[in-house]
């Protein structure tokens, strides 16, 4: 199974992202159900122990909901293949709550992730360079501000591998929720 732990959007963000979608020749827009923020690509999981640990490690995370808003819009490009996207507006809960993610998957078992965290939203895909129609809608939506969003729990997804669009399955949610530490006194 493919796995990437993750954000699901509001349904409020999804519907103001799925508003962006235009005719654009090329472009391959992903559904609005699957929109999410990713805070880490698992990858490809086969054995169940390490599942198991998977399961275990993202439900011991102790971290408070996070409030996220979405800021602009871009491309990123990797393999020869350009993902249009969602920014997200700088959040230090958001930026702990996805180091938190990745030690506790790094306990588990995992490699380090190689890659720099940036949230963001894929909206789509396209290949080749962007044609001036990407262009003029970057600039049409580079301003793209939502109401913020209080997101509390982490979603677990299985993505299936499909030749067109992203199909991904929620397996499991992971509550957030911030435990007070009290140490303990010697007396």
């Amino acid at each position: 199974m493919r796995l990437f732990a993750a954000l699901d959007l509001p349904n409020e963000q999804k519907r103001l992202l799925s508003a962006l979608r235009r005719t654009i020749a090329g472009v391959i827009w992903y559904p609005p159900e699957s929109y999410h923020l990713t805070l880490r690509f698992i990858g490809e999981v086969r054995a169940r122990p390490l599942l198991e640990e998977i399961d275990h490690a993202l439900a011991g995370i102790n971290a408070a909901p996070v409030t996220v808003e979405l800021s602009g819009v871009g491309i990123i490009t990797q393999a020869g293949r350009s993902r249009l996207w969602a920014g997200l507006a700088p959040s230090d809960s958001l930026s702990t709550l996805q180091s938190r993610v990745e030690a506790a998957l790094r306990r588990a078992g995992l490699s380090a992730e190689k890659r720099r965290f940036q949230p963001h939203v894929s909206l789509g895909v396209f290949q080749g360079e962007p044609g001036p129609d990407i262009v003029r809608w970057i600039q049409n939506h580079n301003l793209l501000r939502s109401a913020s969003a209080e997101i509390g729990h982490i979603t677990l997804f299985h993505s299936h591998k499909t030749n067109d669009e992203p199909h991904y399955e929620a397996c499991a949610d992971y509550p957030l929720t911030l435990h007070a530490y009290t140490p303990v006194r010697a007396e």
